[in-house]
């Protein structure tokens, strides 16, 4: 099923709008994904060679994790140079071919970009520390509060644990909203933003499609830096506060679009962790953000009342501004799809960063996990809108909860003490063959040389144990992605169908999709045939539980 070579070009004119409104992006945490020059770690040499298998896959596009020069403090989120590729992954050269190579396949190119700091290795930040002329005032400094000013300016925290301030030797204090070795940048300052729409030219005049906008309901902070009082665990992203989603970020993102406007079919995706919809729908305003994430659509537990409440909320909300709904149930800061489905499930939204040491508690059921995880696949990709995949949710990869303490690399883990695991579980390298670690991901290295280690039982969830495979995670992706051009359309709303308790029904242009979430089975609609289903057999009339399907009139009714 290998993609045409014409898809870029032909893509919006055979839907009929653009790209991105109803795409299906891969997501490549590139660390984890393919290890090219065996040095257990993931670059540009090792994603090339799967790009057929992305091809094959069916995606239509790829969204790269930071792949700049960076200290990795975390992860490549501080970033040192925007317009570079860090050096362990490859060079500038190879990322144009790569570039070039995905479009020869249909298949578009969408690059990290961090806006709210850089690393504090970053040219700018060290001729701040040098203390020269009008260096500091492109980041945050201020001076400390008490007698002796050795207090922070304020009570913030850090999203990674501990106090969002260090001091320098001159006395004066740094913001940093994650690790102090990211430096927030003053976005109220002239060159921050000129410097930043230079790089997004940058990159678009090399070919790159998009832009996925890390912490995009930062950068603005309230002008006073007021104290935001006790926050409750995991909401300093939720919750109104001084340093987040404040109304001045929107005059960013509207010269982010002029200069997006300038080339043809360029995108935005907003990582914006934010109250509510009616927030998030401000960044999808015509003259901003072409699209952000629903992250309500992750933090919905296994309950079918919670799934349609976020659903019809958020289609409701981007109806409002005319843009298309962004689905993703997982990515590289939250718990696998897997595991959150493995346990008991709660009846509210979840905070999926510190609700890590609860499930701890509670021993997961991963075959039980895979079967709701098949099932929200079908969901997510029936629809209307964009999906994200998370590179591992096609194999049905579960979150690595066992990972030694020494291994651990995420700054959560070291800022909050090990009280919070940190993000490290879902960051594994994947498997892609063979039947022991490092699984075909790296030509070379041991499995003990992989910069995160992987367990010793997923030989049945490689790449290739599960190709061809009719029951395989992988297949149903594949087949998933080849029926939803066929059957799901942009212009169809979502018209839900009576349902009993624990089931999700709604049809899109005369298909229909039903998920059980319940605890028994139920019968599916007579005079429909399965076009497919989570689980094979479903073809009795039916549903079973924890299982989803897709109906269409029979062949001859149509």
């Amino acid at each position: 099923m290998t993609r045409s070579v014409h898809a870029v070009t032909t893509l919006e004119d055979r839907r009929g709008e653009a790209w991105w409104t109803t795409a299906v992006v891969y997501q490549v945490y590139i660390r984890s994904f393919a290890d090219g020059n065996g040095d257990g770690i993931g670059d540009l040499t090792g994603l090339r060679s799967k790009l057929p298998y992305l091809a094959d896959l069916g995606v239509d596009a790829v969204w790269i994790n930071p792949w700049y020069p960076s200290p990795m403090a975390d992860a490549g989120y501080d970033v040192a140079d925007f317009r570079d590729i860090e050096p362990s992954y490859g060079t500038l050269a190879e990322g144009e071919a790569f570039i070039a190579e995905a479009h020869e396949l249909g298949i578009r190119v969408i690059l990290d970009i961090v806006p709210n700091h850089t690393s504090s290795e970053h040219r700018w930040f060290e001729a701040a520390l040098r203390d020269e002329p009008g260096a500091r005032d492109r980041y945050i400094f201020r001076p400390g509060r008490g007698p002796a000013g050795d207090e922070p300016p304020n009570d913030w925290q850090s999203a990674f644990g501990g106090p969002a301030w260090s001091r320098l030797d001159t006395g004066e204090w740094y913001l940093h909203l994650f690790a102090p070795a990211q430096p927030d940048l003053n976005w109220e300052h002239p060159e921050v933003r000129a410097e930043f729409e230079d790089i997004l030219r940058f990159w678009f005049d090399k070919g790159v499609d998009g832009f996925r906008i890390d912490v995009a309901h930062g950068l603005a902070k309230d002008p006073a830096l007021p104290d935001a009082g006790e926050r409750l665990p995991g909401s300093q992203h939720t919750d109104p506060h001084p340093a987040w989603d404040q109304d001045a970020v929107h005059e960013v993102y509207r010269g982010w679009r002029a200069v997006a406007n300038a080339y043809a079919d360029r995108v935005f995706v907003a990582e914006a962790w934010v109250p509510g919809n009616d927030r998030l729908a401000r960044y999808l305003r015509p003259d901003e953000l072409h699209t952000a994430f629903q992250f309500d659509f992750l933090r919905a537990p296994w309950r079918s009342a919670s799934i349609r409440a976020v659903i019809d909320d958020a289609l409701e909300q981007a109806a409002t501004v005319g843009a298309p709904a962004t689905w993703v149930l997982s990515n590289h800061d939250v718990p696998r799809t897997v595991t959150r489905y493995s346990r008991s499930q709660p009846d509210h939204l979840v905070e999926t960063d510190w609700e890590r040491a609860r499930w701890a508690l509670e021993e997961p059921n991963h075959e039980l996990g895979r079967r709701r995880a098949r099932a929200a696949a079908l969901l997510q990709l029936a629809l209307p809108g964009t999906a994200y995949i998370y590179q591992g949710e096609e194999l049905g990869l579960e979150e690595v909860e066992d990972l030694p303490d020494e291994v651990r690399q995420d700054p959560t883990w070291f800022q909050t003490a090990g009280a919070d695991r940190g993000r490290d579980g879902c960051r594994v390298p994947i498997p892609w063959s063979n039947s022991e670690a490092p699984y075909g991901f790296s030509p070379i290295a041991a499995a003990e040389n992989t910069w995160l280690p992987q367990p010793g039982h997923w030989a049945p969830h490689t790449a290739q144990a599960q190709a061809g495979e009719a029951a395989s995670f992988l297949t149903l992706y594949q087949q998933a992605l080849a029926l939803r051009p066929q059957l799901w359309t942009t212009d169809e709303p979502v018209e839900w169908l009576d349902a009993p308790h624990g089931v999700l029904a709604f049809v899109r242009g005369g298909v229909q999709c039903w998920v059980n979430t319940g605890t028994t089975d139920i019968e599916l609609p007579a005079g429909m045939q399965v076009v497919l289903g989570s689980v094979p057999g479903i073809t009795d009339g039916v549903l079973p539980t924890d299982t989803s399907v897709w109906l269409a009139e029979p062949e001859h009714d149509r």
